[in-house]
């Protein structure tokens, strides 16, 4: 184990100490000298209204994400479970946004939703003028609109996992529980619900953990605009190291969304856990 456990130190453990420690001092990402300037960092971070913003959106785009994404997931997984001679086809259909590369799913999305893009055309076609938004552009919508477009992209893939639980339920249960006069809402909740408990696990973690690390696709459809409206703390490191030069302020911005992914995947984790034991 010890090459492994070496490389490991040198690619992961040895960059991250260093990157830790540079959270600690004004350095500008370029000049070899610094100062080391303790806490301030992340005293600035408590004082910048954009930083605190940033912390609110990421956030909320995590919970909006992991409850709409696997209530989507669910309910088409519960749809292609069933026995429609297209199953098979909507399967691959549904998948398919999941394996394109995000980035190019913003750039489609953020055509689409433009001022003169396809939804409001489509919206102006069928009588809907009233409907029509400036979906990237207005700061109440535009936030709503980059969770729509993750949960279009990665629905899909909760989907498969939801359908891989499904498939492994007994159908002699289903059929037991029929038998004693359990309606199909019964039997999900008080049969199929408790097994799905691993795939539960896995959807929620991934959810969680890909909407708090959020960025590509909100820089790509919106810059973290309009104004500071969409900003998460990856756009704002971005940001602050790349356009101010303020590295040791993007770095400790990094350490607290470590910290917050950190301890809201293990407290996820351990509840998850405990409800998938306890379903067992």
């Amino acid at each position: 184990m010890a090459p492994a456990l070496l490389l490991f130190a040198f690619v992961v453990l040895v960059p991250s100490g260093r990157g830790v420690y540079y959270a600690f001092t004004d350095w500008d990402g370029l000049d070899p000298r610094y100062s080391f300037v303790g806490l301030d960092n992340f005293a600035d971070m408590f004082r910048d209204a954009d930083a605190v913003q940033a912390v609110w959106h990421t956030l909320l785009i995590a919970v909006a994400i992991t409850v709409v994404q696997n209530a989507v997931g669910l309910l088409l997984a519960l749809g292609v479970n069933t026995a429609i001679k297209s199953r098979n086809v909507l399967r691959v259909f549904l998948f398919a946004p999941a394996v394109i590369t995000p980035i190019v799913t913003a750039y489609l999305w953020r055509n689409l939703l433009g001022s003169d893009g396809a939804v409001n055309s489509l919206l102006g076609t069928v009588g809907l003028d009233g409907w029509e938004q400036d979906w990237l552009g207005n700061p109440d919508l535009a936030l709503w609109a980059v969770v729509g477009v993750i949960v279009w992209q990665f629905a899909g893939y909760s989907m498969v996992i939801f359908l891989a639980g499904l498939q492994s339920v007994p159908r002699e249960i289903h059929e037991a529980a029929a038998i004693d006069g359990a309606g199909p809402v019964r039997r999900f909740w008080s049969v199929t619900r408790p097994l799905l408990a691993p795939a539960f696990t896995i959807n929620l973690m991934l959810s969680v953990i890909g909407g708090l690390k959020l960025f590509d696709q909100v820089y790509a459809l919106t810059g973290g605009g309009p104004g500071h409206a969409t900003d998460t703390i990856s756009t704002l490191i971005y940001k602050d190291a790349f356009t101010l030069g303020e590295f040791g302020y993007s770095i400790a911005l990094a350490v607290i969304l470590t910290i917050i992914v950190a301890v809201a995947s293990t407290g996820q984790y351990l509840m998850l856990a405990r409800n998938e034991r306890a379903a067992s």
